[in-house]
């Protein structure tokens, strides 16, 4: 029998390569000995990233990784209800687990969960990775990389190079694209703007980027250029990309700004709706249709899909990947969950919820009005913890202590 201890470094180099999630590589350097060395787990902590080129009110940024999981038992005949989760790992003493799209934290404290979870009890699939920028609020000293916080909203792709190297992708704050390779002390933006872009995503091995009207970009990070590869389409107002089934998809979302408590309750006598013209601070963005698009590279355009068949497509703020409704007992595929964002009449963001669009039917809604696609997000699954109600005592408790 091989022996697989002994196989030379270089296909070790070479296979280790190819291990594109955490998960994986998790299972290369478990064989033995030999092979734990023969790589070093993924960048955990990064180095503080410059602020120059992209901002002038922080010291820099903290570049943040998270994994989405979709947890489940290992029995495939059992109907349960899996758990689609967030993971962000600052150290190995503090783990955040957050709504995977929403990316609001679950659980701020509750120490009689999550359980200690046995992998041999539990089946743990990785969807994807996202990665945020976080200001610095004050320059950072050797024990500490300062206050952080998430108020850089924009998505950021990323990139490995070599061993130990990386290549980031996002959007500056005038709309253009910013990229940033490690070592670097300045961001580089790229002057090509025609209209402002919308979304980032590291795909088949490079960077895509696509503007509000559709035209899509591959960008060359060693040139700092970019080449067309779609041309625009029109319609919604906002484009996200997410890479499905080895493809990459675009979705365009049709919003429209409606009074917060919309209903029909609220037209008078005459049948016409209340008018806010005077008070915006009711006023929110509510998504109204969504369209799917696949990349035909090849002829540089994009078609229009009607059919997912079985795959479910989920848009969080800072990512977006897919899975199969085969994996979720109880879940239709052709289907797009979309986060739903309220607004205050200064800008920002007063509350998250989740949507889900049906390509069939063409109806939207949220997925707390459905009993089947809530229980994807919260509470967790009774299989995972058997009491939701002291779950949640848990976490109100604890708020209240914090407070």
């Amino acid at each position: 029998m091989a022996d697989w201890s002994q196989l030379p470094r270089e296909l070790l180099d070479l296979i280790s390569t190819h291990l594109t999630t955490e998960t994986d590589l998790l299972k290369f350097r478990s064989v033995c000995t030999t092979w734990r060395s023969s790589i070093h787990p993924f960048i955990s902590r990064f180095p503080i990233l410059p602020n120059a080129g992209i901002s002038d009110t922080t010291w820099g940024f903290y570049l943040s990784k998270r994994t989405i999981f979709r947890l489940s038992l290992p029995d495939p005949t059992h109907t349960h209800t899996p758990w689609l989760i967030k993971v962000e790992r600052d150290n190995p003493q503090k783990t955040h687990f957050m709504n995977p799209l929403t990316g609001s934290e679950f659980i701020p404290i509750a120490p009689s969960f999550p359980r200690p979870l046995n992998l041999l009890n539990v089946r743990v699939m990785e969807l994807g990775q996202e990665y945020a920028l976080q200001y610095i609020s004050y320059r950072p000293n050797a024990n500490s990389i300062g206050d952080s916080v998430s108020l850089y909203m924009e998505k950021v792709a990323f990139c490995n190079v070599g061993m130990d190297g990386f290549v980031l992708l996002t959007i500056h704050v005038s709309g253009k694209l910013a990229l940033l390779r490690k070592g670097e002390r300045v961001w580089n933006v790229i002057n090509d703007l025609r209209e402002p872009y919308d979304d980032v995503v590291f795909f088949d091995g490079e960077f895509y980027a696509v503007d509000s009207t559709g035209r899509t970009v591959v960008v060359d990070w060693e040139r700092k250029v970019v080449n067309v590869v779609a041309g625009s389409v029109f319609g919604g107002d906002k484009k996200f990309l997410v890479e499905c089934d080895g493809e990459l998809f675009m979705v365009d979302k049709y919003l429209n700004v409606v009074p917060e408590n919309d209903d029909d309750d609220d037209e008078d006598e005459e049948g016409n709706n209340e008018f806010y013209e005077d008070l915006d601070c009711f006023m929110s963005e509510r998504t109204v249709k969504l369209e799917v698009y696949k990349l035909d590279r090849e002829e540089g355009r994009w078609d229009e899909v009607k059919d997912l068949g079985d795959r479910m497509l989920f848009l969080g703020d800072n990512c977006g990947f897919s899975a199969s409704a085969l994996e979720f007992p109880g879940c239709k595929g052709n289907c797009v969950f979309f986060t739903e964002q309220n607004r205050e009449d200064d800008g920002l963001v007063k509350s998250r919820g989740v949507g889900v669009f049906d390509l069939e039917s063409g109806s939207i809604g949220d997925v707390s009005n459905d009993s089947g696609y809530s229980q994807l997000f919260w509470p967790p699954p009774r299989w995972l913890h058997s009491d939701p109600l002291n779950l949640e005592i848990d976490l109100v408790v604890g708020d209240a202590e914090i407070s």
